[in-house]
């Protein structure tokens, strides 16, 4: 008879499908919002997706005003300006419409505004007192998962690394999952996003905190990544590859959010935090590496993480998945390693404290010590 390891799984409402972030004005208005703070960016609002988010909340008789100074890798100080606008227009719900820096900011905006103090002193996990206002997301990558997760990732500017929240209380009370949102990504955020999926889906299902309910999530997510995320980077109109990226994403966080992470996003947040990199450029860069090193810790879910690739019991192995993770990665354009994006021997002996410090180090599935961590980083130079 199995035996189960006790495990919390936790989920928001989510509606996932064509047309989804047409309901923002009905649970808007469930919430019994006053006046909503719109969290997003410049790139969004470009693409059209403001003005219509501000339509359907007009149309449910819902104010609204906006905070758009979000930058990608959101920073402290644009957390705190956020908190300040919320404050000042005496708003009380909040929407985030955008990638996972926008909707990390909002989270980042939603805990300071109830609990007080600066967004820094709510680093690690469960440190948070009280839960924020409502806070409803929009999604508008296929990758993050910020929309479901019970994670906030920050940019610490002073210290020039990322911070990592995690708490329930960061999990948002909707998100409205709608892949039509994502057609206006370009191939390279696209391939970023994606990759970052992928790295969330194969590190949840590692992780020593990893579950049967876990499992189910990660590697669907896993199965539809490899299938569809070239197609979508070659027509980006693909509107079915599109949907499945977007349940690929959804998939992927939740299988993170509840069994965390591991040494790919540790090491990720401490490189995107120093060098303002996107993140999930970051994780496809480390992902190949990481896989070597903990693969004997954990042979068993590598080889099934292989057969979703395509490959067969008896070539899966630590090359072969390798190899695999690395030639998607270049088939999406991604190439070249750190160096060529400025890293070097002493960049590595400021960004290893910071990852060895991170929060997601401590699910891997082998104990990676400041040494290791550094060898991992010279490797993927």
């Amino acid at each position: 008879m199995a035996r189960y390891e006790m495990r919390k799984f936790v989920a928001p409402e989510f509606i996932f499908g064509i047309g989804a972030r047409h309901r923002v004005g009905f649970y808007a208005q469930n919430m019994q919002a006053r006046r909503v703070l719109i969290v997003t960016d410049a790139g969004v609002t470009a693409a059209g997706w403001l003005a219509e988010l501000i339509d359907n909340l007009e149309e449910s008789g819902i104010p609204s005003v906006v905070f758009d100074a979000v930058t990608p890798n959101p920073k402290d100080n644009e957390v705190m300006a956020g908190v300040a606008r919320y404050r000042d227009e005496g708003c009380d719900v909040i929407i985030a419409l955008g990638g996972g820096s926008v909707i990390d900011c909002a989270k980042g905006i939603g805990i300071v505004s109830v609990n007080g103090g600066h967004i820094l002193d709510y680093e690690g996990v469960d440190r948070i007192p009280r839960p924020g206002p409502p806070l409803i997301c929009i999604p508008t990558t296929a990758g993050t998962a910020a929309d479901i997760s019970q994670f906030a990732i920050i940019n610490n500017t002073g210290k020039r690394y990322k911070i990592a929240i995690i708490s329930k209380s960061v999990v948002p009370d909707v998100a409205l999952v709608d892949p039509e949102t994502t057609t206006t990504m370009s191939p390279y955020l696209t391939a970023c996003t994606g990759l970052d999926a992928l790295t969330h889906a194969m590190e949840a299902f590692v992780s020593t905190a990893s579950s049967p309910v876990v499992d189910v999530h990660a590697l669907a997510a896993i199965a539809l990544i490899h299938a569809n995320l070239p197609a979508v980077i070659d027509n980006p109109n693909n509107t079915e590859a599109r949907e499945n990226m977007a349940l690929a994403s959804l998939q992927a966080g939740l299988a993170f959010s509840n069994a965390s992470l591991g040494a790919v996003h540790a090491m990720a947040h401490s490189l995107g935090g120093y060098l303002d990199m996107p993140h999930g450029e970051s994780n496809a860069l480390l992902l190949d590496h990481v896989i070597r090193f903990n693969y004997q810790a954990a042979s068993d879910r590598y080889e099934r993480i292989a057969t979703m690739f395509g490959i067969p019991g008896a070539a899966a192995g630590e090359r072969a998945l390798t190899a695999a993770v690395a030639a998607l990665r270049q088939r999406c354009g991604i190439h070249d390693g750190l160096a060529a994006r400025g890293v070097t021997r002493g960049t590595i002996e400021e960004l290893a404290p910071h990852a060895e410090r991170d929060a997601c180090l401590f699910t891997n599935p082998r104990r990676a010590s400041l040494a290791d961590l550094k060898t991992i980083y010279a490797e993927a130079l």
